[in-house]
């Protein structure tokens, strides 16, 4: 990433340009951001940066959030309203000093009433969902970029490893959830990336389960721990899979499979691969086996300022991934009301390979608890 707001900006007109359209609008979320650097929160009230294609950019800010917009360095036009006196003014002002008719959008963060707002004040604005283009330099990762997704990593990764050390039978997966969101805050994360997923036993093969209060822990469990800590602005997100004082045949010869395409991941992704080549090598892989028919999911999706954000690594995605994509690899087997495996890596694509930010060991382990 550039350094100064006003290079981090020009990259946005530049989109516009690209697009055709006269204007691109950024709202509070993970593009906005990286372009302003410092956090703002997506509220009730309506808070927007819009940056021409040509001409200097403006913005519409909430009264109470002057003072912290202060500190972005804005030199552009800022329009800000009272909750008293309500935005629809603000809107309007905004719209006649930009003289824009199109204006390009995240057609995944932009929420409706924003975009009613604009018609409002401009009845006849042509607004173009161009989420796709304005996320895109997002996917590319600056050293900075990659310092706070190690981070963020590093802190998942010792707190997982305090969490497996007190895992105990008899614990409820709410117990074992709640000593590894203390453990994560424990390490130095500033939040967690999502709400964790903890799963054991018949759990473990919903893929999104979550934590239950009543089901106990017992000998011969898978035990699935999908979570992250945020640091830096930047999200982890990791997955393990143990056993519980014993994995029976069928679970070794699952995670086995699951390892090894796992490990088939790393091995076909370098730059210029595209997202549908890494699935495919995957789930080939599983899809081998004898219980391909547990497969669920996809092999991963990008990761850094949002869990989930392009690129998707899937079949049919064949979006060519350059050098500084993070993506998660994250093979995973499930059966249902018997038990499932993932093992998720976060993977940097380099111009010769790649290289895995995690570094939690994936052996097949059994905890003697």
């Amino acid at each position: 990433m550039t350094h100064s707001l006003n290079d981090r900006l020009a990259e946005y007109a530049a989109i516009a340009d690209d697009l055709g359209v006269d204007a691109v609008a950024l709202v509070p979320g993970p593009n906005f951001a990286r372009a302003v650097i410092h956090p703002f929160m997506s509220h009730e009230r309506p808070f927007m940066l819009v940056i021409p294609a040509k001409g200097a950019p403006a913005a519409l800010v909430p009264n109470l959030e002057l003072r912290s917009w202060d500190l972005v360095g804005f030199d552009g036009a800022v329009f800000d309203w009272r909750d008293q006196d309500g935005y629809d003014a603000a809107f309007a002002a905004l719209m006649a000093h930009l003289k824009i008719g199109s204006l390009a959008v995240e057609g995944q963060v932009m929420r409706v009433f924003v975009h009613h707002a604009m018609l409002r004040a401009q009845p006849d604005l042509r607004i173009v969902d161009a989420e796709r283009e304005i996320s895109a330099p997002r996917m590319i990762k600056s050293d900075d970029d990659i310092g706070a997704l190690k981070a963020a990593i590093g802190i998942s990764e010792r707190a997982l490893l305090r969490t497996l050390e007190g895992v105990r039978l008899g614990q409820t997966e709410k117990d074992i959830e709640q000593a590894l969101i203390q453990n994560l805050f424990a390490e130095g994360a500033e939040d967690q990336s999502f709400a964790p997923i903890v799963a054991a036993g018949d759990g473990s093969a919903r893929p999104h389960a979550k934590a239950r209060a009543d089901y106990a822990v017992k000998a011969g469990d898978a035990l699935l721990l999908d979570f992250g800590a945020r640091k830096h602005g930047f999200a982890a997100d990791i997955t393990r899979t143990v056993f519980l004082g014993h994995a029976s045949d069928e679970g070794q010869a699952v995670y086995d499979t699951v390892l090894r395409a796992n490990l088939k991941g790393f091995e076909v992704t370098r730059a210029g691969v595209t997202a549908h080549q890494i699935d495919d090598a995957v789930i080939g892989v599983l899809e081998a086996s004898p219980y391909a028919d547990r497969i669920r999911t996809k092999t991963g999706h990008g990761l850094g300022r949002e869990v989930h954000e392009a690129p998707y690594i899937m079949r049919g995605n064949h979006q060519v991934l350059p050098a500084g994509t993070v993506y998660t690899n994250e093979p995973g087997l499930y059966e249902i009301d018997n038990f499932g495996v993932r093992i998720e890596d976060d993977v940097l694509i380099t111009t010769d390979g790649c290289s895995s930010l995690t570094e939690f060991p994936k052996e097949l382990t059994v905890l003697k608890c």
